[in-house]
């Protein structure tokens, strides 16, 4: 008689609900483990305002009276949880649509109440917020010094060792390793309070199907070496799996004691992280231009990606497509492609260049990049910015945040409240600036809208902001503001910037058109002849090239020349 074979589950932690979910800072004291389960435990005591989805009233009085936690910081978790746990572009919009058009605040107030998310993935996302918590015993085994500073492997495109600075939040060893480490307490999040009354202990503790669905917002894996990917709950109901993981058809829950050592024996390298991309992703051969010295001296930027492996637009919508550009340096990048859509995209040590990704965007990272102008299609979750110098974003994005930066400039449309973490010096904020011929049916695409839009309304987060932390930030003067165009034709409907810019900064753009025909009027009217005009032209154009090279806008026109021309590769 032949038996089947047992398949042999490979199973990972996911990436994307550390990269976007997880704040770069410690968490809040309050937000420990004991109040966590507390948060269970009082949740399921209010009945279907609680269990199994969590309302934002039930959640707000816990984090506010209870916690001591503020309410933007409230709404800034309920709404990242709601986010990645997977809510379509339509709902999305409807939800932002009725916020937009409530004519009071308490009218915004009932509408926030009335929403709700799963109540054990909103536990195990405030319990993975402690990723960055510092700890005196870890620095005293490990030998570092402390306080220590945030590290990520900060990867090389070619596959050489990483280094050691950078944030954690992006490196999946560390994701995979706070697992393991503290994967007792994230199952006794979300054990059942009945099996604690069996008087057995441990052993009879279980998880109810909404726990191990819960589970699956961290976890996923394959049966078949990742050709095809299912959540963690899936793969543990399958026939041969059931009796690893210690299913119970009679009570269909799962022992705590079976599931934990199945866990521990088939978790392993996340496929789809930044490691593996670097090491098994393909190397793409977009068009990069910039100074002939450096295309010929072999710093020419890299770029790889795994999006011939991630082919599931669910697999690239749950944050698995990576786009990785390391190293741009002086040169400029232009692309608009169906690779490039939805994927999470990784900027890492770009220096002095010019980067266009107009395509909608799943999450997007700047990392280490100096002197760099970004400009970004929408951004369906978050784009983080960490340790950057005098960088500027252009960007439409359901979230935005920056750490450890200094002189950056950002041109945002966003419908929440922008993060501002530690570290940051001399940050401006302005109304978003630019617009192209998709824009709209992208922001569509993602789920985002015109309005609301709170560019302006910074929020500072961390255990060491107070009232002094404004001083890192301020919204840009009028008279700075100025239009960006994006240099290049593109087919669609978009013709302005969504939802217009500002009355304020429009009297700016005004002003500035207006010396311009004063220019052009005081030219025409000085009476000057041929000969005086010509030579009057030749120094216009000598100063304004002198200019642009110096300015470095020479490097971007000379580039955008020959990268726009394969940008749709």
């Amino acid at each position: 008689m032949a038996y089947a074979a047992v398949p042999n589950a490979s199973l990972w932690v996911r990436s994307e609900p550390f990269t976007s979910g997880v704040l770069p800072v410690p968490p809040h004291p309050r937000l420990n483990f004991h109040n966590i389960n507390k948060l269970v435990l009082y949740a399921k005591g209010k009945g279907r305002l609680g269990f199994p989805k969590l309302s934002y009233t039930v959640w707000k009085h816990i984090a506010c009276n209870k916690l001591q936690l503020s309410e933007d910081l409230a709404w800034m978790y309920f709404t990242a949880c709601d986010t990645l746990s997977g809510r379509t572009a339509a709902e999305q919009l409807d939800w932002y649509s009725k916020y937009h058009s409530a004519k009071s605040q308490s009218e915004k107030d009932q509408l926030k109440n009335q929403t709700s998310v799963e109540l054990f993935k909103f536990v195990l996302l405030l319990y993975i917020q402690h990723l960055n918590k510092i700890s005196l015993r870890s620095s005293l085994i490990s030998g570092d010094e402390w306080p220590l500073r945030s590290r990520s492997p900060s990867p090389d495109i070619e596959g050489r060792p990483s280094t050691p600075t950078g944030s954690k939040n992006l490196d999946e060893h560390s994701h995979l390793h706070f697992v393991l480490q503290n994967l007792t307490e994230m199952l006794d999040l979300l054990v059942e309070p009945d099996s604690y009354s069996l008087g057995a202990g441990a052993a009879e503790k279980s998880l109810s199907m909404e726990a191990m669905q819960g589970l699956s917002f961290l976890i996923e894996g394959s049966l078949d070496k990742n050709r095809i990917v299912k959540p963690l709950h899936d793969i543990a109901l399958q026939q041969q799996i059931q009796a690893k993981c210690g299913y119970s058809k009679i009570s269909e829950t799962f022992s705590v004691k079976k599931l934990q050592s199945w866990l521990r024996s088939s978790l392993g390298t996340n496929p789809f992280g930044v490691s593996s991309c670097i090491a098994n992703g393909r190397r793409l051969s977009w068009p990069i231009t910039g100074e002939e010295k450096e295309a010929t001296s072999g710093r020419k930027g890299k770029i790889a990606t795994n999006a011939h492996f991630v082919t599931d637009e669910r697999l690239a919508r749950a944050g698995n497509k990576l786009i990785i550009m390391s190293q741009v340096c002086k040169q400029t990048v232009v692309r608009m492609s169906p690779t490039l859509e939805h994927s999470s995209v990784k900027i890492h040590r770009c220096h002095q260049s010019f980067i266009y990704l107009l395509s909608p965007l799943r999450n997007v990272s700047i990392e280490k990049c100096r002197n760099t102008t970004v400009v970004l299609g929408p951004v369906e979750c978050a784009v983080h910015m960490n340790h950057c110098d005098q960088v500027t974003l252009i960007a439409v994005s359901n979230r935005v945040s920056v750490s450890h930066s200094q002189l950056c400039t950002f041109h945002l449309l966003t419908p929440t409240r922008p993060l501002i973490f530690s570290g940051n010096d001399s940050l401006i904020f302005a109304p978003y600036n630019t617009f192209y011929g998709r824009l709209e049916k992208h922001m569509t695409e993602v789920g985002l809208a015109e309005q609301p839009n709170v560019w302006d309304q910074p929020f500072c987060v961390g255990p060491d902001h107070h009232d002094n932390m404004a001083l890192a930030w301020e919204i840009m003067q009028q008279k700075d503001f100025y239009m960006f165009t994006v240099p290049f034709e593109m087919e669609g409907d978009t013709k302005n910037v969504p939802g217009g810019v500002p009355s304020r900064y429009q009297k700016s753009i005004k002003l500035k058109e207006k010396q311009v025909e004063q220019w052009q009027k005081m030219v025409k009217e000085a009476g000057l002849s041929r000969d005086h005009r010509k030579q009057f032209q030749a120094l216009v154009e000598s100063r304004f090239q002198a200019w642009l090279s110096e300015s470095g806008h020479k490097r971007e026109l000379d580039g955008l020349a020959t990268a726009s021309t394969g940008s749709k590769k």
